[in-house]
């Protein structure tokens, strides 16, 4: 295992960024990990399943106020690479709040690429980002399509690309891009749509499906995005975005009508029909050739099998997540 590349992922309490941990650990990578909130529970944090985590080190630091001790750090530990998976990343909640998601998402963030853009031990700075950014799409969509977003949390996602952008253009700033389709898997927080589903179903409670269902995405497994976040972090081109999606799309509708076939029941019985959310963009499908042939990557886990997979963490931590709270809770 290579263990001469050192990681710096902020966000790491994040889905996506506690799933790259655990996979940069796997690979033999030592890993710094700072978020603004502490560790939540163990259920919600896959790089602690596995036993051994002495590589990894977390520090609790928010991006709005502790600029100067994230940056003290990074200077103290001189990682080669920093993942940034942090941002205020709820759609719907952003147009109560548009100017904290602003705050977040630009100013804060290009505050840090300041910093960053001097620390000549910088190798990489990987910026994951969101297929958001082009708004409602037909057809399949490339790496260079024009941004067209439709949130305030869409339009501070494309402010912070495009800022990124003028650095890359301006200072050689070694950036590169990810924009993933919808993440899923065991360990996700229970606000989102599969693992809300099974946890609804399993307690017993009617899950209210916006609009129908009839909006449509792709479901990437989390395993499958840290590897592939991996790839583009170490062999990425700099200043190159890179999709990361499968190939199969399915409607939100069909995706929960999936999950109540595996848990054996009727549809109608567990889900409520209610108006969808303002500004929800109606498709993305991601054209991920790019990740494919140039990194060599490619979808593992399906979709069945990821179901499966987070079916079986809610009901080995089902006492626990019962405990724990199962909406989304806004921090500024």
């Amino acid at each position: 295992m290579s263990t001469s590349e050192r990681f710096f992922v902020i966000g790491s309490n994040s889905f996506s960024g506690a799933g790259f941990v655990r996979h940069l650990l796997a690979e033999g990578h030592p890993v710094i990990g700072i978020s603004r909130s502490p560790e939540p529970h163990p259920a919600f944090l896959p790089y602690r399943w596995d036993g051994d985590a002495r590589a990894f080190h977390f520090h609790q630091l928010d991006l709005n106020h502790d600029l100067e001790a994230i940056v003290a750090l990074l200077e103290a530990e001189r990682p080669s690479h920093v993942v940034n998976f942090a941002a205020q990343s709820m759609v719907a909640e952003s147009w109560q709040y548009p100017d904290q998601w602003f705050m977040t998402n630009v100013v804060s963030t290009v505050r840090l690429h300041e910093r960053l853009r001097r620390m000549s031990f910088l190798t990489r700075y990987m910026h994951v980002t969101t297929p958001e950014v082009y708004g409602s799409t037909s057809g399949l969509v490339g790496e260079d399509a024009p941004f067209n977003p439709s949130t305030p949390y869409a339009v501070s996602r494309a402010a912070g690309d495009m800022s990124l952008r003028t650095f890359h253009a301006t200072y050689g700033f070694p950036v590169v891009y990810t924009r993933a389709a919808n993440v899923y898997g065991a360990g996700q927080q229970l606000y989102r749509i599969v693992p809300r589903t099974v946890f609804f179903i399993r307690t017993g409670r009617k899950l209210q499906l916006q609009g129908g269902g009839r909006s449509e995405r792709a479901f990437v497994h989390v395993a499958d995005v840290a590897d592939a976040t991996r790839r583009v972090a170490l062999h990425g081109h700099n200043g190159d975005a890179y999709h990361i999606s499968p190939e199969r799309i399915v409607s939100i509708r069909e995706l929960v009508e999936m999950i109540c076939r595996r848990l054996a029941v009727n549809f109608s019985d567990v889900v409520d029909i209610v108006d969808d959310r303002p500004g929800k963009d109606a498709a993305y499908r991601l054209d991920s050739a790019k990740i494919r042939r140039e990194l060599g990557w490619q979808d593992k886990v399906s979709l069945e099998a990821g179901i499966d997979e987070t079916v079986d963490w809610v009901d080995r931590n089902l006492d626990d997540l019962q405990r724990l709270p199962s909406a989304y809770i806004h921090k500024a």
